[in-house]
């Protein structure tokens, strides 16, 4: 008979307030020091506000190499524009998963002058051989990403991935990378519970944005909003919404186990590639292929 170990709330780091592009206010959780991290998490920020002030000026032109940014849009318009001439509507409910690979050249800007502006920007590591690759990004509208009602009320809106639910496979339009991402954005009323087995091979956090939860079975320790929660290891994660209801997301990945070194919007291996990053970028060679 195999025993099933559920995971448990083993560190919590409260979201900070700060700033980055052009003074868009945000809150950071994951990324605010070196010892913040889950590999191959890197960051997490949290962008809310209904002040224009807080975020107009958005992310001019920047460049990022050797990770992936995930935005995910709850309610606002942003554009991506980058050196490849790609551009990218994000509105309310979808997301854009880029590769930054060897380089990208990138702005993302509000385009609205009003009115709400939340959700998300996650950073993913990449592994040392993948850091390298051509740069992409692959922009999803709200209809492509599946949201499935939970047994015991409330959704799971899987954007990476797949859950088991009931016996049915909700499997999220991210498939297939390396880091083996789960990300899915969880909805309970008060009361209601969410449980779903988790390869133990995984790394996982839980970042509350709405109401408090409580994570395990034993002995679940809170969790409240604006804070993530890193989970042990184990096959199972539980977690179930206080008085109030709550709005979460799941995050799961495999861990690379390797060095990681950086330096603003480069992520690599060592301090050389770091050193050769910079120089790329200053003599215009940062976006183009390797000879």
């Amino acid at each position: 008979m195999t025993t099933v170990t559920t995971r448990t709330l083993q560190r919590v780091i409260e979201g900070l307030a700060t700033s980055d592009g052009a003074g868009v206010k945000l809150r950071r959780s994951l990324g605010q020091g070196q010892g913040s991290r889950l590999d191959p998490f890197l960051m997490l920020d949290e962008f809310s506000s209904d002040n224009p002030g807080d975020y107009i000026a958005g992310f001019p032109p920047h460049p990022h190499r050797g990770f992936e940014t995930v935005t995910y849009m709850l309610d606002g318009h942003m554009r991506h524009e980058d050196h490849l001439g790609n551009v990218g509507e994000l509105k309310n409910g979808g997301v854009q998963w880029m590769t930054a690979g060897r380089g990208i050249v990138h702005s993302e800007m509000p385009q609205q002058e009003e009115g709400r502006m939340r959700g998300f920007q996650l950073w993913i590591n990449l592994p040392a051989k993948e850091k390298m690759k051509p740069a992409g990004y692959r922009d999803i509208p709200p209809a492509e990403i599946p949201v499935a009602d939970l047994p015991g009320g409330g959704t799971a809106k899987v954007i990476a991935g797949t859950l088991n639910i009931d016996g049915k496979e909700v499997a999220g339009p991210i498939q297939g990378l390396s880091t083996e991402p789960l990300y899915v954005d969880v909805v309970l009323p008060a009361g209601a519970a969410f449980s779903h087995a988790l390869d133990s091979h995984l790394n996982a956090f839980i970042y509350v944005y709405e109401g408090s939860v409580k994570i395990g079975d034993a002995a679940p320790r809170p969790l409240k909003s604006q804070s993530a929660g890193f989970l042990s290891p184990g096959d199972q994660v539980d977690v179930r919404a206080d008085e109030g209801g709550a709005r979460f997301l799941l995050l799961a990945g495999r861990p690379l186990k390797e060095p990681v070194t950086q330096y603003g919007p480069f992520v690599m291996n060592t301090v050389e590639e770091i050193e050769q990053a910079i120089t790329d970028f200053q003599s215009g060679k940062f976006t183009q292929a390797p000879a």
